[in-house]
């Protein structure tokens, strides 16, 4: 298996880098896009960014708005459409409490549309799983208490969930589809001296890959900084015992807990990664991305209340040089390093090319 967890994914689709920029006559579909279908969740993590205070993400978000069935409908129908190469739900809300979920990766997979799923695993059961299943490429549960007790508290619900959410992911296994399914740790206080053990958890379970990740508290680099600096060494440590003891190479322990960059200043003025994975949310608005979803000042591109997304988005490039990273970005953001490397390639010289 080939590295999953790649920032140079993106330069296997020369042809939509090479129509990003605004003086490029052409648009091209987005190659990913992440749908929020629902803004109901049924766990309260403390950390979630969407209902965090001092965190700009999710900052207008109205927990009571979900993609009616037929709008979702005629979204996937333009997406076959348009070409576009992949669909990753996520929150908002929790993905697998929205009604019409099945129906929806059904209607892509049968589009030849690629999906998959961020979940808290809670709900992966029924005929739901199946689809997920055999159909997916990837399903992502995020989990973080280590045992009942401790993933009560940090999700709010009842004890025993955490002893639920492993049972689903060993049947989920057990359908013996080919969909790779990961385990997202977001790690704060609590969860750090656990990390070795939670990662044994899950890989009991059969989880194919685990993602290791900080828990985001602030817009300001240095505040989370602060937050994690206390923990950082062991986390660290708990990681590398974590791969001693999963050392056969079956399951993928990918290290995602880093320290953020002193700043969360961007130097380019305009963002690539908007035009290749931009986010529709369950309000029908178009987002730049996930870090400014939810944020109608900052991040929004457009909606879709009264228009087919293929209008919207083949309508014109101005929408998407609207936003300034350098001046309206300047907090955490996943694509950042990504649009560097697109960037980079944009501002190659042509007359060097072959110096390679």
């Amino acid at each position: 298996m080939g590295t999953i967890y790649s920032k140079a994914k993106v330069l296997h689709y020369r042809d939509a880098l090479d129509r990003l920029a605004r003086n490029v006559e052409g648009i091209c579909p987005p190659i990913h896009i992440r749908i929020k279908p629902t803004n109901a969740c049924n766990q309260r993590c403390w950390y979630c960014s969407y209902r965090l205070k001092g965190v700009q993400l999710g900052q207008d978000m109205d927990e009571r708005d979900v993609i009616p069935r037929d709008k979702m409908m005629e979204i996937v129908d333009d997406m076959v459409v348009m070409g576009v190469r992949a669909v990753t739900f996520s929150g908002g809300g929790e993905p697998f409490c929205y009604p019409h979920l099945e129906e929806t990766a059904l209607r892509l997979a049968n589009g030849g549309v690629r999906f998959a799923s961020l979940t808290n695993g809670s709900r992966l059961s029924g005929s739901v799983a199946e689809v997920f299943a055999h159909r997916a490429t990837w399903l992502r549960v995020s989990i973080d208490g280590w045992d009942d007790e401790s993933y009560a508290r940090q999700r709010r619900v009842a004890v025993g969930e955490f002893t639920r959410v492993l049972a689903n992911m060993r049947a989920f296994k057990r359908l013996n589809g080919p969909c790779h399914l990961g385990a997202a740790l977001v790690v704060d206080h609590a969860v750090a001296p656990h990390v070795a053990e939670l990662i044994q958890r899950v890989c009991e379970a059969g989880v194919d890959s685990v993602k290791v990740a900080p828990c985001i508290i602030s817009n300001v680099a240095g505040e989370n900084n602060e937050y994690h600096a206390p923990i950082f060494d062991e986390v660290k440590r708990q990681i590398a015992l974590a791969r001693e003891r999963v050392g056969d190479g079956r399951v993928e322990v990918f290290d995602s807990y880093h320290l953020q960059l002193e700043t969360f200043e961007k130097s380019y003025r305009w963002c690539p990664y908007l035009q290749l994975n931009p986010v529709i949310g369950a309000d029908l608005n178009v987002y730049a991305c996930h870090d400014k979803a939810y944020n109608l000042e900052g991040g929004l591109l457009g909606s879709l209340r009264n228009r087919r997304f293929c209008e919207f988005w083949m309508g014109g490039k101005d929408k998407f040089f609207r936003i300034d990273p350098s001046r309206h970005c300047n907090h955490h953001c996943v694509a950042n390093q990504r649009n560097i490397l697109v960037h980079e390639y944009l501002d190659a010289d042509t007359d060097h090319l072959a110096f390679v």
